[in-house]
Order: structure tokens, then sequence, then C-alpha cells
């Protein structure tokens, strides 16, 4: 099992000169062989291996002298990165690779730890070209140390992200309980035992600032000082957003990975329901996608039990007591109902809650 572990840099000047420089070659080796591989199939109907664009880059090295300024195994790491974007394009995983924008403000890139190249100390972290980067420590990570993506978001912090694997192996204790969860949006998630956690609705609750400043950056001279002045604080409150929500996702799947043995979920295909534009934005502050890929691999790393409901189950309609499915039941805003053959009275979440958990359980 592979766990990565990230950590805030704080490098000085000379290493943010390094940093943005190795940025620019990576960006520009993906791109150089994205062009010479998509060509070459064009053209020639040939389609480029890795192993010969990475014999390439020996060459293309000795043509651009400033490409050897910054770390080779992160430039021979992007090529293994475009090569990837393919295996994935040929499979059906994701849309054709596409080049790089040095405009996104978001830049990254990886490198491998070979001979004692990456190092993790008590407050700072050596990296290959880099040196030695002061860093805001919060854990420490027991393992083989594998890789070190370092990357720049745009409100123009740095990030240090170590990849570890080996690492030892900490199970929750049994609890011998079950739950089935019913995803919401205004309340985030409905518990089969009738409990219901509250939608913080993070972005709705900053929303009308971000407003403001867009319009303010919108009336500013593209590119000149103010106009990055204020892109930065744009920047930085959508980062506050993301993390408010990360932690708030990160604090309530942790509980419930302590709390139950086995969870039962719906299988929501949630980039179907971003086309129904009146609910986009409330689905998308509201994170299903986060929560549960957190879910799964918590779940993984101590020894819980994730069981997934087919997409197109009704659980909302059927009543959880006698089976009897309610087609009125479809309009969202009935939110209590009461069975018309056994005559049980729902509240609509925590009925869906219940057969999820019931579903899960028969259907595995």
């Amino acid at each position: 099992m592979e766990k990565a572990f990230k950590y805030r840099m704080y490098p000085n000047r000379e290493q943010r000169i390094l940093l943005a420089k190795t940025f620019g070659c990576t960006r520009f080796v993906y791109n150089h062989y994205l062009a010479k591989r998509r060509d070459a199939y064009e053209k020639d109907g040939i389609t480029l291996s890795y192993s010969a664009c990475a014999k390439d880059l020996v060459s293309l090295k000795k043509e651009y002298e400033w490409l050897k300024e910054v770390d080779s195994v992160a430039l021979q790491s992007s090529v293994k990165n475009l090569d990837t974007a393919y295996i994935n394009f040929f499979r059906k995983k994701a849309e054709y690779p596409r080049f790089k924008s040095k405009k996104t403000h978001r830049y990254s890139y990886t490198t491998k730890y070979t001979n004692g190249n990456i190092e993790l100390y008590e407050n700072k972290v050596k990296l290959p070209k880099i040196g030695l980067v002061k860093i805001k420590k919060t854990r420490v990570p027991k393992g083989r140390l594998l890789s070190a993506t370092v990357s720049q978001v745009p409100s123009g912090k740095y990030y240090v992200s170590l990849c570890y694997t080996d690492v030892e192996e900490v199970l929750f204790p049994l609890t011998y309980n079950e739950t089935g969860i019913d995803l919401g949006i205004k309340d985030f998630i409905i518990l089969s035992n009738g409990e219901k956690v509250e939608n913080p609705k993070y972005l709705k609750k900053s929303i009308e600032k971000l407003k403001k400043l867009q319009k303010q950056q919108s009336r500013k001279t593209k590119d000149g000082r103010n106009w990055i002045k204020n892109r930065i604080k744009i920047a930085r409150l959508h980062e506050k957003i993301a993390n408010q929500r990360m932690d708030f996702i990160n604090k309530l799947s942790t509980r419930i990975i302590r709390e139950y043995d086995i969870i039962c979920i719906e299988d929501l295909k949630v980039e179907n329901m971003l086309k129904n534009h009146n609910l986009a934005q409330s689905i998308s502050d509201v994170s299903w996608s986060k929560f549960t890929t957190q879910l799964e691999y918590k779940a993984e790393w101590y020894g819980k039990v994730i069981k997934k409901v087919d997409t197109f189950y009704a659980s909302s309609q059927t009543c959880h007591c006698c089976g009897y499915k309610n087609e009125g039941t479809k309009d969202l805003k009935v939110r209590e109902w009461k069975c018309p053959k056994c005559h049980a009275e729902h509240d609509r979440d925590i009925n869906a809650s219940i057969n999820i958990l019931m579903q899960g359980i028969l259907a595995n």
C-alpha cells in the first residue's frame, strides 16, 4: 500500500527561481513530446513509445542546454506522465492528452527517490537540485520513500507530497456496526440510524465575496499589478473554500470509518447529475465524489468494508417496511410520505438510507 504525506514548503528566493525553471522545463518536455507523438502518428502512422521518447530526451538536452539546469529525473517523469496519459486515453479512461499551459498558475513536477536524493528532516526536506527547503511538518511517516511531487497552487503557496510504501498498517477496532448512507444537498449525509449531518455549504457562504472580487477583476487591466493582486485574492478565497470543504470531509469520513465496520453507499454518477444546471453548483459544493473516494481508501487502510448500491436502485421510492414502490416520491419536493400499502410513515432521506443498507447487505 502506498501513502502520500503533504507538507507546506517555504523556499527562499533562489529556490523559488529554480522551482519556476523546473516547472517550465517539465512543461516544455511534456508539450514537446506530445507534439512529436501526435505528428508521428498523423504523418507516418507511427506510435512513439515511452522508451523512444526517453532516449530522445538525451539529444533534446544537448539541443537545449538550459534543460540541464533542472532535475533530470523530473524531466523523465514528465515523459512518463505523457505516456500514462496516452495509456488512459486508449483505455477510454480519459480524453486525448492536451498541451500544458503556463497561464493556469497551478504547476507541479515529480521526481523519484534514488540514492538518498530525497530526505525528510525535522523541519526541512532535501530535494534534487533544490537542496534543503523549510517545511511545516505535522506527521512523521514510517515506510520506504518512493517519490516527491512538488507543486505550486494559484495563491502562490508551495507544497511537497512524499509518497511512501510499506507504511505501517493501523487498523481501527471492530465495532460490529453497519450503516447505510444517503447523500443529500440540504443534509450532507443521512445515516440509516436517523442521524443527519448538515451540509456546511462553504461555497454558498462565500459566493457574494467571490462575486465582488471577480467583478473588481473584470475592471482591471489584464496582467497589471492590481490585476495580479486581485487574482491572488480570488485564488486565496477559492483555496480557503476548498480547504474548509476538505477538512470537513476528512473529519466526517474518518468518523464514519471509525464507528462502522460495513458502510453501504450509493454508486452515484456525479458527472451525469452535473448536467442539471439547476443543481450543478449545489452538487459541486457538496463534493460527493471526494467523500466517497475518501471512504473507500480509508476503509482499505483501516480494515473496514464499503459496499456500493446500484445507481438505478429506487431507494427513495421504496418502502423499507413492505417493499412497495411509490412513484410519487420522484418529485424532490416530497420530503415525507405515507406508504399506501402498509401505512408506514417515512422521512424520505432516512427511508432511502435504510433501503441502501438493506440492499447493500443483500446484494453482496
